[in-house]
């Protein structure tokens, strides 16, 4: 039966490493550079008990209960075991000992150190020593002979000599080695050994063989070798019957040899090639610990298991070997390596010519070394004549009883050989958050509101609860009597889920502490047979996923909501806000790879399903770790390699790395455990682990906090820098469009300073181009910027004497102007209409219920005052709806209807706003100040009645804070060339009926009822047309006059705008302020002042100053203008 290898695991810091088995083989004991000693009950034990025995310790040995290891204090020094007791100083040296062994019956130890000396010292009375001497360098290695009569030694000088105990002399050197001054440099440890029981045989790694040397003779018997050592053999170590050897390679090689037929049974490569410098066959099973010089430790079993049929002909390696050769530098790491075929059984045939066939059935492990042999193989039956005549098959030692294919006997047919993939163990469920279950003292969830552990030993049974934030609630202390394994926690309840026993189903359990009565737990039971896997909690509803493949959803009360299948079993589940993330099983992945499934559902009024089991992306031969949602909202996931993925909803939904933890561990060893993500500001919470996955639970860890990077090329010039900085804060705000979109509230000047950074980034990166003489890499960039942004670039290439760039971006900037103005029209349409219909369904009453953003204190002021006239004409209001629409309301009436609306959805009703302090804008209102001011709010920036419900997005379950139309949006939609709508709710101002009859062919002389009334700057644009067209005789189209009349209009003060606002509304403007406006026009100093003033106002809208000179490249000079 074909060895077995598992994945190897880690086990000390990165160094040399030794490793034992205890008397009974119940224990594997290994010591590290790490200065530990680690006792494992087996590979898979996730808690080795720790004994702290030195800084370093170089070599242990272990007999009768009794602890020896060297360390690197230069003593030798028992422990007692397994409680790891300090039981003394056997010896010291003056340097550190290399290696120590025990004698057969575990009274004496030898040890050797790097002052040439070798020790035998007696175990209980330690005065009693024997010092031998001859070895000019450092000692590498010791070995006793069984029968304690001889003991041998390897070092640094080449040599490897024996000693005779006794009378403590020289019985035999050998120049085997190379020499080297210390045991750092040498090429081998050269960890010889003798034959057990017998003592017959020494064994000594020498280059690519392990040569056999006759006791007492101390004649070369003869080699061990195979065509697979490529390189030097550095240990070798003997089963307990005597029987076989085994070596293992600084290249991670392991061979297994019968040494009385001379026979390679096993070959194993160790999955990440890391040189093996311990070795340790089991007391009494078929199994082979050994540990790299990286710390890991690794397990092969099943070693020459007799319950297999082997082969006792040698292997025809050079075919393999060449036939390997064309799979030059895979490395297959397998954990899950249960495909072999060892249910395949060959008889075992006589000594001949075939018996090479059978042997690569024989030497198959789980490296793909030997999976390859059997692909050499026709069929069972068959011997490749070419084999035959160039001698690869020829046995070493002659035998003439069969000698030919004739005598072979006829084998049944078997099964065909998969030598395909290998699959993968499915991941086991986990919480995101928690450590390992078998732990006594562990995490149960460490998230953003809190921490849950669980104690479960002797003493006590129970379940901690702390949170972050005591203002949530006190920290809880829970009994555990129903073994609960999986939680999680909330700002709102305790969630609790138990296994399934003989007597009991499992239970979910919840702790609804915030609930306002008195009944604050609930509990139920699942169906018989029937599992909680994982669970999670959100905003009102708690979710468990159970091994029926069922996710089963709860109101946070405990009610049974909807109940739905998994598309496979479930691997962890988290859950935010309204917003439910399920990670499951597609398929079986191969190759070390998880086929994982990521299922995205959100759990309002409104449900859906935002990803539909879509492929989770994991890095290669890596699991999942940690999978949650940032503190705004967005999932986030991190894989066993430490690569953190981050959602980008803007960019299809698709998975982004954000952050690699490995780039910030010390060491090899070293991870960091995630507790949180936040994107604002941009930090990644998480636990530093030394030398583990997980952290303690006591000492408390401290949270460390990483930054996110995401993996751009060239990071370290400074065109990638400023790109990685751009799509880095492109996608960590991304959740304010998501959040916009979703009727949650969120602070503007957030996402006005992320736009202010990325536009500054944007513009940098413009710069650099530029002077590299890269103008279309300029006009690329200047396509990812906002309409101000690109009039600052046409200013920046103009003053840089690149006309063809400037032109370029003129025309760029021209196109996002036209683009702007046809979307915010489009836009307004659509929401004209659906306020239609809302009327029409008699919603209204909603519309003045949210809040408006707040940009420019000047806009307030003004739309407070526009506000106030409108409470003040409400029958114009009433008649300008009527003309516009064919559904005839009672304005007055729907505002009274609507600020008695209760619908506020997530704000806060007790919230007190700014401007609620003002005093109430109409005299003659019986409505509360706040509601009025309310009022004010929602139509700040508006200069028609309907403005109060532009971006509405759902008037009751997700309260959105929408975006201002700019003035210059509504003045280009207005003037877009459109025909005028009957059907269609028009935009209605309170002006004087008689200035809108008047004045209303002039938009629209076909249709003068339906035509809308004027805005202040309509009136001001066509007093002023004949002065835009005199300065620019090429306008012959209708846009391009708006365009630069927006321009001038804006560049007016806030003072001047409003007279031409009140004029519009058939009020009497101040002289004063009327005189000023038309000074302006013919002052080019005040204008560039006025300009400046406009422009504060309005960050990223288009801006133009007076032109001071007027050229022939007149598209330039429209874009070009004064930075600030």
């Amino acid at each position: 039966m074909p060895a077995t290898q598992k994945p190897v695991r880690y086990g000390h810091t990165e160094g040399h490493t030794d490793v034992c088995f205890d008397d009974s083989g119940s224990c594997i004991v290994t010591c590290g550079s790490d200065g530990d000693v680690r006792i494992w009950e087996d590979l898979d034990d996730d808690d080795p008990k720790s004994i702290n025995v030195g800084e370093k310790a170089y070599s242990c040995a272990l007999k009768n209960g009794k602890l020896v290891t060297a360390v690197s204090n230069n003593t030798v020094q028992v422990h007692t075991f397994p409680e790891g007791v300090p039981d003394g100083i056997l010896t010291r040296f003056t340097t550190n000992a290399n290696h120590v062994i025990f004698n057969g019956d575990g009274t004496k130890i030898a040890a050797g150190s790097s002052d040439f000396l070798v020790k035998i010292v007696d175990v209980v009375d330690c005065s009693q020593q024997k010092t031998f001497r001859g070895h000019d360098a450092p000692v590498l290695s010791l070995s006793f002979d069984p029968k304690d009569i001889f003991l041998a030694s390897a070092s640094c000088d080449g040599s490897v000599r024996v000693w005779h105990i006794p009378d403590q002399t020289c019985a035999i050197s050998w120049p085997l080695l190379q020499k080297c001054n210390d045991v750092v440099n040498a090429k081998s440890i050269c960890r010889l050994a003798w034959q057990p029981k017998s003592g017959k045989l020494l064994a000594i790694p020498v280059e690519k063989s392990v040569k056999l040397y006759r006791r007492e003779t101390w004649s070369n018997q003869f080699d061990l070798s195979d065509s697979f050592i490529s390189q030097i053999l550095n240990v070798v170590t003997w089963s307990p019957c005597g029987q076989y050897l085994a070596a293992g390679s600084i290249n991670g090689l392991i061979i297994v040899w019968n040494v009385e037929t001379k026979v390679c049974m096993e070959r194993v490569k160790h999955e990440k090639g890391y040189t093996i410098c311990g070795l340790a066959w089991h007391p009494t099973c078929d199994q082979i610990s050994y540990t790299d010089a990286e710390g890991n430790l690794g397990l092969l079993e099943n070693v020459c298991d007799s319950s297999g049929k082997t082969s006792r002909s040698k292997v025809s390696s050079r075919v393999e070997k060449d036939y390997n050769d064309l799979f030059d530098g895979d490395d297959i790491s397998n954990p899950g390596d249960f495909l072999h075929d060892s249910a395949v059984e060959i008889p075992s045939f006589s000594k001949g010519v075939l018996d090479d066939d059978n042997d690569d059935d024989l030497t198959l492990v789980s490296s793909r070394s030997r999976h390859r042999s059997h692909i050499l193989e026709d069929d069972e039956n068959s011997v490749d004549v070419t084999m035959l005549k160039t001698g690869l098959l020829k046995e070493e030692e002659e035998d003439d009883q069969a000698g030919s294919s004739h005598n072979l006997p006829l084998v049944t047919s078997q099964r065909p050989f998969y030598d395909g993939p290998m699959p993968t163990p499915r991941q086991k469920p986990f919480q995101s958050g928690s450590t390992p279950l078998h732990l006594t003292h562990r995490f149960m969830v460490w998230n953003s509101i809190g921490i849950i552990r669980c104690y479960n030993d002797e003493q006590d049974n129970a379940i901690d609860v702390e949170f972050h934030d005591t203002s949530i609630h006190h920290a809880t202390h829970l009994s555990n009597n129903l073994n609960y394994t999986v939680a999680d926690l909330s700002h709102e309840a305790i969630l609790l889920a138990s296994e399934s026993t003989d007597e009991l189903a499992s239970k979910l359990h919840c702790l609804h502490f915030s609930s306002w009565d008195s009944s604050k737990e609930w509990m139920v039971d699942m169906p018989q047979h029937e599992d909680i896997e994982a669970i999670c909690l959100g905003q009102g509803w708690a979710a468990a996923a159970t091994s029926a493949l069922l996710l089963r959803l709860f109101s946070i009360g405990g009610v049974q909501k909807e109940i739905f299948s998994l598309p496979g079993p479930v691997v962890s589940m988290a859950g935010h806000g309204e917003q439910l993330l399920i990670v499951f099983h597609r398929g079986t992945g191969f190759d070390g790879d998880q086929c994982l499934g990521i299922q995205l559902l959100e759990l309002g009024k409104m449900k859906k399903q935002i990803l539909l089991g879509d492929p989770l992306p994991l890095t290669r031969k890596s699991y999942l770790a940690w999978v949650g949602f940032s503190a705004e909202g967005t999932p986030c996931y991190v894989d066993s390699e430490g690569c953190v993925r981050m959602l980008n909803r803007a960019f299809g939904n698709t998975w982004t790395p954000v952050c690699n933890t490995r780039e910030h561990c010390k060491g090899k060893s070293d991870h960091y455990w995630v507790v949180g993500i936040h994107e604002h500001p941009q930090q990644l919470r998480c636990i530093p682990c030394k030398g583990s996955r997980f952290p303690p639970t006591l000492p408390r860890p401290a949270v460390a906090i990483l930054s996110f990077k995401l993996p751009y090329c060239q990071i370290a010039t400074e065109k990638g820098q400023m790109e990685e900085q751009f799509w880095r804060s492109v996608i960590f705000h991304n959740h304010l469009d998501y959040l916009a979109k979703n009727g949650y509230e969120y602070e503007e000047s957030i996402k006005n300073q992320a736009i202010r950074e990325q536009q500054e980034l944007l513009m940098k990166m413009l710069a650099l181009s530029c002077k590299l003489e890269r103008e279309f890499r300029c006009v690329e960039l200047a396509e990812l910027m906002t309409q101000h942004a690109v009039n600052l670039a046409v200013k920046y290439a103009s003053r840089s004497r690149k006309l063809i760039l400037a032109q370029k971006l003129s025309e760029l900037a021209v196109e996002k102007a036209s683009e702007l103005a046809a979307t915010q029209a489009e836009e307004e349409e659509v929401e004209e209409e659906d306020f239609r219909k809302k009327l029409s369904a008699g919603n209204a009453a909603t519309e003045w219920d949210q809040p408006r953003l707040r940009n420019q204190t000047e806009e307030d002021t003004e739309s407070r005052k526009e506000a106030d006239d409108t409470q003040k004409t409400p029958e114009l209001q009433e008649h300008g709806q009527n003309s516009g629409s064919t559904d005839t309301f009672d304005v007055p009436a729907i505002k009274s209807g609507a600020v008695t609306s209760s619908n506020q959805g997530r704000i806060n009703p007790f919230k007190v706003s700014a401007s609620s302090k003002e005093p109430a804008m109409s005299v003659n209102s019986t409505r509360s100040t706040n509601i009025l001011d309310t009022m004010n709010k929602s139509s700040k920036k508006s200069t028609a009645f309907n403005r109060a419900t532009n971006n509405e997005k759902s008037p009751v379950i997700r309260p959105l804070i929408p975006k201002p139309k700019s003035k210059q949006a509504s003045a280009a939609s207005f003037f877009q060339k459109r025909p005028c709508q009957v059907d269609k709710t028009e935009e209605v101002k309170e002006e004087n009926p008689k200035n809108a009859s008047s004045e209303a062919p002039v938009l629209c002389p076909q249709n003068v009822e339906n035509q809308r009334p004027k805005t202040g700057f309509q009136m001001w644009l066509e007093e002023n047309r004949s002065n835009i067209l005199s300065d620019n005789p090429d306008f012959s189209e209708e846009a391009d006059i708006i365009k630069e009349g927006m321009i001038r209009f804006r560049a007016l003060s806030t003072e001047e705008r409003k007279a031409w606002t009140n004029k519009a509304k058939g009020e009497t403007a101040i002289d004063g302020v009327e005189a000023k406006k038309r000074k302006h026009v013919v002052d080019e100093s005040h204008e560039t002042e006025s300009h400046k003033e406009a422009a504060k106002e309005n960050l990223n809208m288009p801006k133009k100053q007076k032109r001071l000179d007027v050229s022939t490249n007149q598209k330039l000079s429209a874009f070009a203008f004064k930075q600030e």
